[in-house]
This record gives C-alpha cells, sequence and structure tokens, in this order.
C-alpha cells in the first residue's frame, strides 16, 4: 500500500507529509508573491530601465509563458513523473528572478519575466502530480486548502512589502531576495520526492500537438504586445495578425463552442477567460496611474491590489457559506455585475480625477466579483464533466484564464501606448475604458452560462 492508499485524514505537518507540505506551500507562496509583488514594482522598474513602453510586455509575456509551461509540465510529468519537471521547473523559474533581477536592459528583464511565466506554469502542474502521487485521496482538499491560503496571504502582504524593499533597497531585491528561497523551499522537498514512484507513460501526438499549438500562442501575445512599438499602420497591421493567430491556435486548447459562448460549459469557460482579461488588465495599471498622478508611494500604492485581495476573499468566503442556497449561475451573474461596476467606476474615478480612495474602494467591488465567480466556475466545470474529461475541462479553465489575461493586457498595452506614455492620464483611461468594455462582455457571457 503506497501513501496515496491510506484511508484515514493523516496531518498536513505529520511526519510523512511535514517536508514535502512545507516545501510545496512554500513554492505556491513564492510564485504568488512574485505575481503580486511586479504589479506594485513594475513602474520603478519601467523608469530605471527606459522601459515604460515595455511595461505591459513584463505582465502579458509571464502569463503566455505559463500556458506553455502548463502543457509542457504535464506532458514531462505524465512522461516520466513529475520529480524532474518540478526540480526543472523550479531552476527555470529561479533563473528567471536572477535575470531579472540582474538585468541591465528592459528587453532582458521581459525575456527573463518570460522564464519565470514558463517556470511557474510548469510548477504549478507537477505540484498537483506531487500531490497525486504523495497525498492520499483524503487528505487532498485540506492540501489544496493549503495551497489557496498560499496564494491568498501574498495578495494582501506581498503589494506592500514589495514597495517597501524597492524604496528601501531597492527593486531588485524584490526579485533577487526570492532566488534563495525558492531553492530551499526546493531542498525540503526532496526527501519526498526520492520516495515517489513513478509510472511514466508515452505522449500522444494529441498532446504533443497540445504544446506547439501552446507554443504559438504565447508566441502571438508577444508579439501582439511588441506591436505597439511600430508605426501606427504596421503595429495596427502586426496586432490584427497576431490576435488571429491567438485565436485559431487556443480554439483546439478548449471545448467545443468556447470561443462562440455557446451556453453552457463553453460559456463558463469563456467567462472564466473574460473575468481574467478584465481584472488583470486593470489591475497593473492601478498603482501605475496612483504613483504617476497622484504622488502615492510605491509600498502604499500596492494598498490598493491588497484591499482587492481583501474583497475577493471575503465574497470568496460568503458564497462558501451560501452553500447551496447560491446557485452557481447566479453567482457567475451578480460576481460579473459586481466586476464591471469596480473596474467601470476605476474608469470614472480616472477621468475625474477623483480622490484615490475611490480607486481602492472600486477596486473591493471588482475584488468581491473575483471570489464571488472563480470558485463557483471550478464548481461547476466539475459538476459538468464526466470523470475522463474533468481533467482536461480543468486544464482548458486555466488556459482560458492565461490566454485571456495575457491577450487583454497586450491589447490594453498597445492602447496606452498608442495614446501616450504615463504622463498623460488620457493613456491610462483609455486603457481603462478597453477593459470595461471586457467586462460588458463578460457580464453577456454570464447571462449564456445556463
Amino acid at each position: 500500500m503506497t501513501l496515496a492508499d491510506s484511508p484515514t485524514i493523516t496531518p498536513l505537518l505529520a511526519a510523512r507529509y511535514r517536508w514535502a507540505t512545507v516545501g510545496m506551500v512554500s513554492l505556491v507562496f513564492l510564485a504568488a508573491f512574485e505575481a503580486l509583488a511586479v504589479t506594485t514594482i513594475m513602474p520603478s522598474v519601467s523608469a530605471d530601465l527606459d522601459g515604460r513602453a515595455w511595461f505591459s510586455a513584463a505582465f502579458s509575456a509571464t502569463l503566455a509563458a505559463s500556458v506553455v509551461g502548463m502543457v509542457a509540465g504535464g506532458l514531462w510529468s505524465d512522461r516520466t513523473g513529475p520529480r524532474l519537471p518540478l526540480l526543472g521547473s523550479v531552476a527555470v523559474f529561479a533563473a528567471g528572478l536572477l535575470l531579472a533581477g540582474l538585468a541591465p536592459g528592459i528587453e532582458l528583464f521581459v525575456a527573463a519575466r518570460f522564464l519565470q511565466g514558463l517556470g511557474s506554469g510548469a510548477m504549478t502542474v507537477a505540484l498537483y502530480v506531487v500531490v497525486a502521487r504523495l497525498y492520499a485521496p483524503i487528505d487532498h482538499p485540506r492540501i489544496f486548502g493549503a495551497f489557496a491560503a498560499a496564494w491568498v496571504i501574498p495578495s494582501m502582504v506581498g503589494p506592500t512589502v514589495a514597495g517597501v524593499v524597492a524604496e528601501a533597497a531597492g527593486w531588485r531585491w524584490v526579485f533577487l531576495g526570492v532566488v534563495a528561497l525558492s531553492l530551499a523551499a526546493t531542498v525540503l522537498l526532496l526527501p519526498a520526492l526520492r520516495t515517489l514512484v513513478d509510472n511514466p507513460e508515452r505522449a500522444s501526438v494529441a498532446t504533443a500537438g497540445r504544446l506547439a499549438l501552446a507554443i504559438v500562442v504565447a508566441i502571438a501575445v508577444v508579439v501582439l504586445d511588441l506591436a505597439g512599438r511600430s508605426t501606427a499602420a504596421v503595429g495596427l497591421a502586426i496586432a490584427a495578425g497576431a490576435l488571429v493567430v491567438v485565436l485559431v491556435a487556443v480554439r483546439p486548447l478548449l471545448p467545443p463552442g468556447t470561443l462562440a459562448a455557446r451556453r453552457g460549459l463553453p460559456a463558463v469557460i469563456a467567462l472564466r477567460g473574460a473575468i481574467a482579461a478584465t481584472f488583470f488588465a486593470t489591475e497593473i495599471y492601478l498603482p501605475y496611474l496612483l504613483q504617476e498622478h497622484y504622488d502615492v508611494s510605491a509600498w502604499l500604492s500596492g494598498a490598493t491590489l491588497t484591499v482587492g485581495a481583501l474583497g475577493w476573499s471575503a465574497a470568496s468566503a460568503v458564497q462558501a457559506r451560501m452553500g447551496a442556497r447560491l446557485d452557481h449561475v447566479t453567482a457567475l451573474r451578480i460576481g460579473a455585475a459586481l466586476l464591471l461596476a469596480g473596474v467601470a467606476g476605476e474608469l470614472v474615478a480616472t477621468a475625474l480625477i477623483l480622490t484615490p480612495f475611490l480607486i481602492g474602494a472600486f477596486w473591493v467591488l471588482a475584488g468581491a466579483g473575483m471570489g464571488l465567480m472563480f470558485p463557483r466556475i471550478s464548481s461547476y466545470v466539475l459538476a459538468a464533466s464526466t470523470e475522463r474529461e474533468q481533467g482536461g475541462n480543468s486544464a482548458a479553465m486555466s488556459i482560458a484564464d492565461a490566454v485571456g489575461g495575457a491577450t487583454a493586457i497586450s491589447l490594453a498595452g498597445l492602447v496606452f501606448t498608442s495614446v501616450g506614455s504615463a504622463a498623460d492620464l488620457g493613456a491610462f483611461v483609455a486603457a481603462l475604458t478597453l477593459t470595461t468594455g471586457v467586462a460588458v462582455g463578460a457580464v453577456l457571457v454570464s447571462r449564456r452560462t445556463a
């Protein structure tokens, strides 16, 4: 009998799980911290490296690369077991952190962010496979709950801590400081990884094809973002072509009818992509806006992201407490409306140069919408899937999330740089107008989830 066959509940910090739990939760925590910290310090990075025109690329490249990492990590884990994929993905993630912290120019910094996305995407998949191989099924809900907590805590403290570190020691230490911690967390995992028994399977042609499509999507997203550096006519043509490539390449990676928001499961997957596009493409501009036009310090501008995380966490807790009294479809429709209200509020507050406190207040609304929708989308997808479809549909949900966010960030960056620079309030208004439009689309898609 293996550990995973155990019929009794085992504490996550019991001897056989202890170091695996500490190591894996630490890796999730560090990946979450890094993802949120960059949003706060990116205005300083882009100014220091003279790369304001590359602002959005530092985010879209990471998300696009994560799609490749997810697919590659799954393929590699199936072929060899999760040990090598996990160690390899951590190495790539750490290399990205190191390169970002030492980057002399913005081009290398964006390349470093691509490596971080590639590593974090593969790491996430490998960690889930480790859980399946190492933990008994009865213990899965608790270790996944620990992973969720490892995301929530950085969302509350990460932006502010990153701002403080950037102001006290420089933004480079936000990256360099995490390298050693990532390697230390991996060392804690090594004893547990040695106990795993691999059951490698030959990769199918279809699976390899999915990896090729993921690579095409990632490249097209990066090209879409970089189109803004060309002249207006050429840039528009490149952006249009890249967007078409993204849509064509991602289509086979999603359930049939997803891009058309066909009623039921396809619309739910599409909604996941639409809300990720709305939220994350808006979020990256809020600290930037506060630092540029309200003269708010880096650490304090990060507090906006923190209050949004609090709204997300609170709404998630409310929907969990309500359970079946709040059906999935109603939760999704209410959540989409809250997200639209929050993002539209940011647009109005920015356009009218209202008090920065309103920017924080509206972001609480947006976060509440996400907190209401994210758990229910996951539950809906699993409930609407057969046992054989659960893995594929869950992967499609993650892919829609990453591709939706990356594409919207690229488009917002294109609009932002086309209108002006960070010194122009109109550039922020233009980007927020785009994300508000995507939020409207999300509300419409939410009407097709039943």
